[in-house]
């Protein structure tokens, strides 16, 4: 793998072709010619909370097309995903608004869309609650939380606070927020006898397998689910949802193959969301400016038997400091569900406490590089016997201020362009790197061919492009020589797309794969596999060469394995680092903001490869200025619901509003990380952008906010003078 004959450059993504030219075939394209498919449409509840009264279908059976209706009443006993908080089709009870309550099963779209719009159901309501600031005083201990405590205490943190010379105790909010991409959940089900394929859009095939057959009440070998392009997820497709499972209802009800999609409105209502946070952070530091005592505490909501957003785990990790305490509380909300979303815990955590640090260095009069640089750590703080495999994070701060020019940062409110405000912020990007169990099936041919199988999936992260690359590296064969196929249970279980665990771990697979192909391919040729040396589509030993192609005149040569991590975890602690930094200009009439320039400097091990990585973290760094500029999803506190349900009331960055990106990793390794030595990288790319955007602000304009969004209300009326 040392060799980055392949892996490591900057490789044009192998599925763009298909994406750009409309023949990538997504969930709901999915045809066969044969099939006469019919198509169903969800009813959603209009009530946050209560139970079904009465439901009329009378008119819905009777209009044109239909086909059949699935209802809760008429399902048959159903089971509930191991991953699922709430029910995927309700009845009687009601858990939140738009919950499925029924599919309507007709010949086209348009006649069940009409008939599920005669579907009457009559509700009786029960008080429910939505507003996270009223909940937060009834909120409780979570419990474990990613296989973490939910609070944590390090020395004596109330009694080194009280004696800091310079305190910091604030308040900060983050609000709900969206996954809001492309594609929506979508799925076509078809029974062949007792066993179920789904055509699905799913990040976690393996999980959706288990948690569809627990659902169905059906053995796990009787479900296939097929998911081989994705459009876009951000963890909002890690869960089965409810369209794949009234897909199989629907399709079991009509004795042939249905089709589903949720609507926009029922992808903000229906699926996932991430949860608002309240948070306080309380820093007490030195005079010279080094921590003494550091507590972050979150507060956030969702169902019953839901879980918090974990917004502290990284303030147990990221400075230094003799006396520590991080909380984590749960309000109960009767909200749709609240998951995991782009970098769960860590994204909205660092949205406060890098604002914090800010603020920090602020009172101490340090720069705000210089502060993060004093409390660095090469130790987990909470455990100093464990290391960090790698932390180049004083680096990443040091490489982006250079190639940024922080140096010619001004005073706040001081620097002005025109009729614009001009300020410079900087925070620290972090994340877990997180490794799970992978496993892949590698073929050659008689050709030459190397065809690799593995349920990983690609939801845009350019995963077949890197799983072909780690083949071809490891065969010693051009790209072009490997096909790679992914996202079918058939295949062997891989780690899945999320946690930024897919790639690499995904990746290792591949290679542990093909160690055993090479062991394989060495006992076909008579070499010894330890000598050999797989390059330019040959096997070399000695002064022999021999074409690979022909270990398998005879027939392909398959080889299957896995990557397994141990528990490498107790000795060393494996985390990606960041900085980015951010310019802003405010205009001083109107107070609109306006991101002039971004840098990102991550240190995330071996890139495998440079381009489809910086377009990873490129996408995070845009999804943070939405979060830090205008993200927010609106919640009816009476009625239980997120208002602005779609992409018209839901404001995402668009390309106006985004500038150049300037994307830069240091060259690093890390062996302990895989095989690759390399790290997960996508969701660091979001993680410290908001808060870099809000220090960039208060920088030009002097206005500390700490409620997000920054939006031209939380700004105007604390604007300077405008001569």
């Amino acid at each position: 793998m040392d060799q980055l004959k392949v892996v490591g450059k900057a490789t044009d993504r192998i599925d763009g072709k298909y994406k750009t030219t409309g023949t990538a075939p997504y969930a709901y394209d999915w045809h066969d010619p044969q099939a006469k498919l019919a198509y169903g449409v969800v009813v959603g509840a209009t009530i946050a909370k209560g139970r079904i009264a009465s439901m009329d279908l009378g008119a819905a059976k009777a209009a044109p097309g239909v086909v059949a209706i699935v209802t809760a009443e008429t399902a048959g006993k159903l089971g509930k995903g191991k991953l699922n908080t709430a029910n995927l089709l309700g009845g009687p009870q009601i858990q939140h608004y738009h919950q499925a309550v029924a599919v309507v099963v007709a010949e086209t779209f348009e006649q069940a869309r009409a008939a599920a719009a005669l579907v009457k159901v009559r509700y009786s309501t029960s008080k429910g609650a939505f507003d996270l600031a009223v909940a937060k005083a009834g909120a409780t201990d979570p419990g474990d939380v990613q296989g973490s405590p939910s609070a944590t205490a390090v020395g004596d943190f109330t009694g080194a606070f009280a004696a800091a010379p310079v305190k910091l105790d604030e308040r900060y909010a983050t609000p709900d927020h969206a996954h809001a991409m492309m594609e929506p959940c979508a799925s076509v089900a078809s029974w062949d006898g007792d066993k179920v394929t789904v055509w699905t859009s799913n990040q976690m095939i393996d999980w959706g397998v288990r948690d569809l057959a627990l659902t169905l009440g059906v053995p796990k070998e009787n479900v296939r689910l097929v998911s081989p392009f994705i459009g876009g997820g951000f963890g909002g497709k890690l869960f089965l949802r409810c369209e794949a499972l009234l897909a199989a209802l629907g399709a079991r009800a009509a004795g042939r193959a249905v089709k589903v999609a949720l609507t926009r409105p029922q992808m903000f209502n229906n699926t996932t969301h991430r949860p608002a946070t309240l948070q306080r952070i309380r820093i007490g530091a030195t005079q010279d400016g080094r921590i003494t005592a550091i507590g972050h505490e979150s507060w956030s909501g969702d169902l019953p038997e839901g879980g918090p957003e974990a917004a502290v785990l990284q303030t147990r990790l990221l400075y230094a400091a003799p006396n520590r305490m991080t909380a984590l509380r749960l309000a109960v909300l009767d909200l749709p569900e609240g998951n995991a979303m782009r970098a769960p815990g860590e994204a909205p955590g660092l949205m406060a406490l890098e604002i914090a640090m800010d603020e920090m260095a602020e009172k101490l009069g340090l720069d705000p590089i210089r502060f993060r640089e004093i409390n660095d750590t090469q130790v987990d703080p909470e455990k100093p016997s464990r290391a960090f495999s790698q932390r180049s994070f004083v680096e990443c701060l040091r490489q982006g201020a250079e190639r940024f020019g922080w140096d010619k940062r001004g005073k706040p409110g001081q620097v002005r362009d025109g009729r614009w405000l001009v300020g410079m912020g900087v925070a620290a990007a972090f994340r877990n790197n997180m490794v799970l169990k992978s496993a892949a099936r590698v073929r050659l041919d008689s050709k030459g061919m190397v065809t690799v199988e593995t349920d990983m999936t690609d939801i845009g992260t350019g995963s077949y492009t890197i799983i072909a690359q780690t083949a071809a590296e490891m065969m010693g064969v051009s790209l072009d020589k490997v096909i790679v196929r992914l996202g079918d249970s058939t295949f062997p279980v891989s780690a899945g797309s999320g946690g930024q665990f897919g790639a690499n771990s995904s990746t290792a697979g591949v290679y542990a794969a093909c160690v055993k192909l090479r062991e394989a391919v060495a006992g076909k040729l008579g070499v010894n596999s330890a000598d050999a040396v797989f390059a330019d589509g040959q096997v070399r030993s000695g002064n022999r060469a021999v074409p690979l192609a022909e270990a398998a005149t005879a027939g392909d040569l398959v080889a299957e394995d896995a990557i397994e991590f141990g528990d490498f975890g107790k000795t060393h602690q494996q985390s990606t680092f960041g900085s980015h930094f951010v310019e802003v200009g405010v205009d001083v009439a109107t107070a609109e903001v306006r991101v002039r320039r971004m840098l990102a400097v991550c240190a995330a091990g071996r890139i495998l490869n440079p381009k489809t990585a910086r377009s990873q973290v490129i996408g995070g760094m845009t999804m943070g200025v939405g979060a830090a500029l205008m993200e927010e999803l609106a919640v009816d506190t009476k009625r239980g619901y997120f208002v602005n349900h779609d992409l018209a009331g839901y404001e995402v960055p668009v390309h106006a509003d985004i500038p150049h990106q300037e994307v830069f990793f240091l060259d690093e390794v890390d062996p302990m990380s895989s095989p690759m030595k390399a790290k997960g990288v996508g969701e660091l790319g979001i993680c410290g952008v908001g808060a870099a955007v809000a220090n960039a602000i208060h920088n030009a304009t002097g206005i500390r906010v700490r409620d997000y969004p920054i939006t031209l209300d939380k700004l105007l009326n604390r604007m300077p003078d405008a001569a």
